[in-house]
């Protein structure tokens, strides 16, 4: 879908405002009540593309939890995170859902207008992948070629991070900026680099594509404090648009609600189903339950303090940043409380 022009725009943020605090005022009413003194608005929502999150927004579309909050969404997917913060601080979105924190920090320590405002995948969904029958674990990769993004960027630092819990000096291995994860494993099995980190929708089909991953390779279990992924909007958004950005917040935390319980399995396998280009009934349920056992999705909304020093003090060891931002100065939790009391 194409954004509105920059005249209408003008317009519409101007009726946001207003709409945006006809909510705040509201939002101590019960929640049907609280929707329907809200008029509709319009929400455009920028991510990266991933399996797991084309995923989830086909689950949100067939739920229908943004429209029952009032919320008309136009998603857009862009390939990295520079176009991403580049569409936020232009005005083009208003908000991400799903992309890596690590570079939005970076961007606020050298001066971006942008706060995170929630949390969505907290732990890694990603494992370390490689065809190469020797390489077993982290160990053996010193002086491999290993699949990952630019320099400071998601791919990387999560390499940092493991290949230092297990001791590996990371000039001793040669990163290749591949691209996306999905890029990183079709490299990986085409032999093309010995390992790469990618998704955990292709973790079941090891055999299928010639692959296995290392001993220490399941990422959420290693790096359980390595925050994958964050909502964040830009300073103007946020100021201009905060209700109709509380409820959309609110409508994601219905759904990783709904994602994270028993009767979500049906509805979770149609939309993968609907949206992998390899559709895998088997595949799909297998992800499902790997959402059941890990809890990766951040019901409440909340990005804590110790994770968001966490990502700062990785981006600090790698180069890409200079000195620790203040929590308060990078995140605005302020929406995602808000956003949960209209949750219940």
């Amino acid at each position: 879908m194409r954004s509105p022009s920059i005249l209408s725009r003008r317009v519409f943020l101007e009726r946001a405002a207003a709409a945006g605090s006809a909510l705040v005022a509201s939002s101590a009413l019960p929640f049907a009540g609280a929707i329907a003194e809200v008029s509709r608005q319009k929400v455009n929502i920028v991510n990266t593309r991933g399996m797991a999150t084309i995923t989830v927004q086909e689950l949100m579309r067939r739920r229908r939890h943004l429209d029952e909050l009032g919320i008309e969404p136009n998603i857009l997917y862009v390939i990295d995170a520079s176009r991403l913060m580049g569409s936020l601080l232009s005005g083009e979105s208003d908000i991400c859902m799903f992309s890596g924190i690590g570079s939005v920090l970076t961007a606020i320590e050298r001066g971006a207008r942008l706060k995170i405002v929630a949390g969505s995948l907290i732990k890694p969904e990603h494992a370390i992948y490689t065809k190469r029958p020797e390489v077993r674990s982290v160990k053996d990769l010193e002086g491999r070629t290993l699949g990952s993004g630019s320099m400071g960027a998601l791919l990387h630092t999560m390499w940092v991070a493991i290949l230092r819990k297990y001791g590996v000096d990371e000039r001793k291995v040669k990163f290749a900026n591949i691209g996306s994860t999905s890029d990183v494993f079709r490299a990986v099995a085409a032999g093309v680099v010995d390992a790469g980190i990618s998704e955990i929708d292709v973790y079941d089909q090891q055999a299928k594509f010639g692959v296995h991953v290392v001993k220490e390779g399941d990422l959420w279990k290693e790096l359980p404090e390595f925050t994958f992924q964050g909502a964040y909007a830009s300073d103007k958004a946020i100021k201009e648009k905060r209700g109709a950005i509380v409820r959309t917040l609110a409508a994601y935390a219905r759904l990783y609600r709904f994602l994270s319980s028993p009767q979500s399995k049906d509805e979770f396998v149609a939309a993968q189903l609907a949206v992998s280009a390899r559709p895998d009934a088997g595949s799909a349920a297998w992800q499902w339950q790997f959402f059941q056992e890990q809890q990766i999705y951040a019901a409440d909304l909340i990005l804590s303090e110790e994770r968001v020093r966490y990502m700062q003090e990785l981006n600090i060891s790698v180069g890409v940043q200079k000195r620790l931002v203040p929590y308060a100065d990078v995140t605005d939790m302020s929406l995602a409380r808000d956003a949960m009391k209209l949750v219940g």
